[in-house]
């Protein structure tokens, strides 16, 4: 097995970074060989505020981008690049191409992504409190999958929802991971990004079961509060069967099912523990959709060990006491 190069994930901000050269400076020295940081106008490093997480696996950068400022980056026609990058924009606008006005620009908006070789460096600029995700991909490995074209569509879809959920996980992961766990975050990482181009993955493929669980896990949490809430509107979301997505989550340890109900009632507690608290016990268990406050109880006892409303008691003792 070849070795996996990895680096530590680096958090850019104002507060360890403070200028833009210090900022530019931390880039260089551990992404500079292999992605020099692009060309920013001066309105950009005078006005710079932001921050950003970047890991590197192989020849795979993953950047999470928080713009306060608007970024601008200069364009050099004499600059060659062979890389496939995709921007997935959580909030605000990227623009690739130049301002706005140019012939040919591209704004990517909240909620879309974009996946595109770059034979160029191509220059974009950022709206003010613009958050995105930006991937560097190899173009050796991906560049056939997209020939001249260019992916664009919702960062919602199931392929950009497994990819995104696995670049977290790579992130929060990275610094412990041994070769063999690189070397499948890697792999994991190829395909994932080869379902984004081809519109469609294998939910066959045992390495993409941790991406799955993951991705599914993210969007139960996005929709505790909708009653509909089940497994099997999760595995409809994600374009599996609820018999794949059941194989995904076991490999975990926790049915999908039992991932719902517990992080329900996780929320549950913590609604009861709120200080000030004006809504009843059977108004929480409604509010996160438990049949009746029997079944919210009986749920939550054998979960924590007491009833709702001996919780309820025992924070709010804690609290007088100065415990809380």
């Amino acid at each position: 097995m070849t070795a996996i190069r990895k680096g530590h994930p680096m958090d850019l901000n104002g507060a360890t970074h403070p200028t833009f050269a210090a900022f530019q400076d931390a880039w260089a020295a551990q992404l500079g060989d292999g992605l020099p940081m692009p060309a920013f106008d001066q309105a950009t490093k005078a006005d710079y505020r932001g921050r950003a997480r970047v890991a590197r696996l192989r020849d795979i950068t993953v950047v999470d981008a928080h713009a306060v400022s608007a970024l601008r980056t200069l364009e050099d026609p004499d600059d060659v690049e062979d890389l496939v990058k995709m921007y997935v924009v959580r909030r605000g606008t990227w623009t690739l191409g130049g301002a706005p006005l140019a012939a040919g620009h591209t704004a990517v908006p909240a909620g879309q992504f974009l996946l595109h070789h770059m034979v160029r460096p191509t220059p974009f600029e950022t709206a003010p409190q613009t958050n995105a995700k930006i991937l560097v991909l190899p173009a050796a490995v991906l560049a056939s999958e997209l020939g001249n074209r260019a992916v664009v569509g919702p960062a919602d879809s199931a392929e950009v929802r497994l990819l995104t959920a696995h670049t977290g996980m790579v992130m929060a992961t990275l610094a412990g991971l041994g070769p063999a766990g690189a070397e499948a975050a890697y792999r994991s990482l190829l395909e994932l990004a080869k379902a984004v181009a081809a519109g469609r993955f294998d939910d066959a493929e045992p390495v993409l079961a941790p991406a799955l669980t993951r991705a599914a896990k993210d969007l139960a949490d996005q929709r505790l509060r909708d009653r509909e809430l089940s497994p099997v509107m999760l595995a409809r979301a994600l374009r599996v069967s609820p018999r794949t997505l059941q194989r995904a989550f076991a490999a975990a340890g926790e049915p999908a099912g039992a991932y719902i109900r517990r992080r329900r009632l996780e929320q549950a507690r913590l609604a009861l523990g709120a200080p000030g608290r004006r809504v009843s016990v059977t108004e929480i268990a409604a509010s996160w959709h438990f049949a009746d406050s029997s079944h919210f109880s009986r749920a939550f006892k054998a979960h924590y060990g007491l009833t709702p409303g001996e919780y309820a008691r025992s924070e709010a003792q804690a609290r007088r006491s100065g415990w809380r």
